[in-house]
Formats: structure tokens, C-alpha cells, sequence
């Protein structure tokens, strides 16, 4: 069973600025709550009991928002709103600070003395899910299932091969693939397939010993990809690729993040 996720949140939003000068862009809203809730709530249907939030230090504001708040408790008690409570999700999380910011790979590192020698998953800040089954819960079954890292990949077009890492592999089974390769923003000419990796995945503790030793062979400034680990750990052992269907919102730019705002928008006035 998958207890535990790691949500990297860290970083100072620039493309959001100046709205992010004050707020992490981790809580801007996507309609009434900010979209790290989005994520946070897909993991609690998901089956995840504790949360990894790697945040910059000074984002208090982020640790304050999943914490009780006593006075607007009583608040909305006086005024017989107590309904609205619902709204702040419950679970387990512990925020630990980012100390590097080259890349997907360090906020993993960061947060390896607290995930021990048990399977973990990982999602990132600023991606919501919209599906019936969660995506990350579809990756806990197929890690349930074949007992090795799983990742989540998206049909993508010619474009998305520049934005993600594509995998090559080897159907197995409907909607799974085993990795054998997975290649960082290779362009629609050289990428393997049409399959991209946007995110979600089910990682082993073996992972980090990976990512110390390609770390020791950065240059400085150099970006950290936790994809150039898997690359390498499915060279060690299977790695698996599911198949997600369920639309995928990106908050990490201001078009996206208006597009998710105008899509879920429209479904939450139906």
C-alpha cells in the first residue's frame, strides 16, 4: 500500500508575477481553492494517509492554509456556517524546506529522510486531475498489481515532445507499457513515441541512490531531472508506464492556468 506522497511546491511562481510577489503560486486559486488543494484532495481519494509538501521556507502562508484555524472555526460556528468546513481537507502533512532549485530531482532528495524503505508517490504542485478514478490512484493499483515503479504517461502531439519526457517500451497490457527508456523534451523528430510523461508516478526507495550518484556528475547550475533517474532505473529494474484518460490541467503558466479556470469552471456551473 502507498501511505505516503511527496508534492513538490517550492519556487517563486515568476511567470505568475506580480501576483506572486506575496502568494505562493502554489495557492492561487483555480476557481474557490487554491490549486495545491486540488492536489492535495486527489491524493486523499486516493488512499495516500501522509503528505510531503517541499515549499521555499519563507512560504508560511502555504503551511497556514492546512492548518486549523481556530478563530474561523468559532466564526463560522457563530454564524451557523459550520458546512463550509468540509472545504479544508484532512490529512497528514509535514512541509520541509527546498535547499536546491535546478530542476524535478532535488525536492525528491530533500525529502528521502522521511520516506525511508517503503514505496512512495509523487506529484507535482500545479497539476490537476479531473478523472472519476484519480490518476494516482490508478497508479497505486497497477503498483499493486506488477510491484514495481509505475509512471503516468498522456497522449501527447508533436508539441508535447518538447515540453516532456517521452517514453519508449513495450505494450504489456492495455493501457501499460514497460519502460525502456525515457527521453527529457526530445522533439517530435527524435521521440520514441507519442507518450509523455506529465507527472504522477510510484517510485521504490532505490530511486535515491540514483539520484545521488547523477548528481555527483552535475555541473554547477546544472538542471536535476527526476526523469534522468528513472531512465536509469528502469535500466536496473522494470519500470512500468500506465496510460492515464482523464484530463490533465497544467496551473504552472498564466494561459493554462486561465484554461483550467474557464474549463472547471463551466462543469461547476452545470
Amino acid at each position: 500500500m502507498i501511505k505516503k506522497l511527496i508534492i513538490p511546491a517550492a519556487g517563486y511562481g515568476t511567470r505568475f508575477l506580480p501576483a506572486t510577489k506575496a502568494v505562493p503560486k502554489p495557492l492561487l486559486p483555480v476557481l474557490n481553492k487554491p490549486a495545491l488543494q486540488w492536489v492535495v484532495e486527489e491524493a486523499i481519494a486516493s488512499g495516500i494517509k501522509q503528505i510531503i509538501c517541499v515549499i521555499m521556507p519563507e512560504h508560511k502562508a502555504i503551511k497556514e492554509h492546512f492548518s486549523y484555524n481556530p478563530k474561523l472555526a468559532a466564526h463560522l460556528k457563530k454564524f451557523n456556517k459550520t458546512d463550509l468546513l468540509k472545504n479544508f481537507p484532512k490529512i497528514k502533512i509535514t512541509f520541509i524546506p527546498q535547499k536546491h532549485f535546478y530542476g524535478t530531482a532535488y525536492p525528491i532528495l530533500d525529502a528521502e529522510h522521511l520516506i525511508k524503505n517503503e514505496p512512495f508517490a509523487v506529484v507535482w504542485s500545479d497539476e490537476i486531475d479531473d478523472g472519476r478514478v484519480p490518476r494516482l490512484k490508478q497508479l497505486i493499483q497497477a503498483f499493486e498489481k506488477y510491484q514495481n515503479p509505475v509512471i503516468s504517461v498522456y497522449q501527447i502531439d508533436n508539441e508535447g515532445t518538447k515540453k516532456y519526457a517521452v517514453v519508449a517500451g513495450k505494450k504489456i497490457a492495455k493501457d501499460v507499457w514497460q519502460v525502456e527508456s525515457l527521453v527529457e523534451k526530445p522533439g517530435p523528430e527524435k521521440a520514441p513515441s507519442r507518450l509523455g510523461s506529465r507527472g504522477g508516478y510510484i517510485l521504490t526507495p532505490d530511486i535515491f541512490e540514483i539520484l545521488k550518484k547523477i548528481k555527483t556528475k552535475l555541473k554547477p547550475n546544472q538542471e536535476f531531472y527526476l526523469t534522468d533517474a528513472i531512465d536509469e532505473l528502469a535500466k536496473k529494474r522494470p519500470v512500468y508506464a500506465k496510460l492515464i484518460k482523464n484530463k490533465l490541467y497544467d496551473t504552472g503558466n498564466v494561459a493554462d492556468w486561465l484554461k483550467a479556470n474557464l474549463e472547471l469552471g463551466r462543469e461547476y456551473l452545470k
